[in-house]
């Protein structure tokens, strides 16, 4: 297969995969630029980063325009992860200065750990939200979510991982939005998010812009094709199916045969 479809191919399978899951682009995107396609991680997490970005911004305009986004906590956040995220990504440049290719095997660790924690924090999502149904929150003000956003930043500055994932499970932990809530302001959060992140990826040389391209193409089909499948396939068994098997390939990262 010619590597301009195959890259095609790999961005329209992970868009399906997450319209009929809903499961980060990041935690299935990554394991396939580095293992399938044979990219370094940090051009792997400087791509997805870009990718994500553009991947985001038609359902952060769909958001918002339904009413589902609250601005305020978009701002927290931001305010928070922006500079996360320099920090992350100037590791990642201050890393390679120091070790070269030895970037690539902190990455890999990196994402190793956070393709266990976050498919563990999916497989427990439900238990999650039923056992703080009704809770009041735990966690007040501005600085509260700046923090959140600062942490998850970081995290997304070093790996392009984990923005949707942990920050909605940390709004959930701490401040009990509606789910809806939830979904649309970390979906508006990552338009900002991952549009600093990609660009400091991209001024880093970390990006491959012929890679980007091709998998949007094969991503926005892809998408629209998954959550049209959504409602005609077990998605539940499915999700699990795949935290499962994400989980074996972070196993894989951190203890490499």
């Amino acid at each position: 297969m010619p590597v301009l479809a195959a890259k095609i191919l790999v961005g329209f399978v992970v868009g399906v995969l997450i319209g009929m899951t809903g499961v980060g682009g990041g935690v299935l995107m990554l394991p396939v630029l580095i293992f399938g396609l044979g990219y370094s991680p940090i051009v792997a997490v400087g791509s997805d980063a870009l990718f994500q970005f553009f991947t985001k911004i038609p359902a952060g305009l769909l958001h918002m325009k339904n009413g589902t986004v609250r601005r305020k906590v978009v701002l927290a956040l931001a305010v928070g992860s922006i500079p996360g995220s320099f920090a992350g990504v100037k590791l990642l440049i201050y890393i390679r200065l120091l070790y070269g290719n030895g970037v690539n095997t902190f990455i890999k660790l990196a994402v190793g750990v956070l393709l266990i924690v976050i498919p563990t924090l999916l497989l427990l999502q439900k238990n999650i939200e039923e056992r703080i149904a009704n809770r009041a929150p735990t966690m007040k003000g501005f600085a509260g979510m700046a923090v959140i956003g600062l942490t998850v930043g970081f995290i997304v500055g070093l790996t392009s991982v984990g923005s949707g994932s942990i920050i909605m499970m940390l709004l959930l932990l701490f401040y009990s939005f509606p789910p809806k809530i939830n979904v649309g302001t970390d979906v508006v959060h990552a338009v900002v998010l991952f549009g600093v992140t990609g660009w400091l990826q991209f001024r880093a040389g970390n990006v491959d812009p012929r890679l980007v391209v091709a998998l949007l193409i094969g991503s926005i089909p892809g998408g629209l094709l998954g959550s049209h499948l959504a409602t005609r396939v077990p998605m539940l068994w499915l999700r699990r199916m795949l935290c499962v098997l994400l989980l074996i390939t972070g196993a894989r990262m951190l203890w490499p045969a």
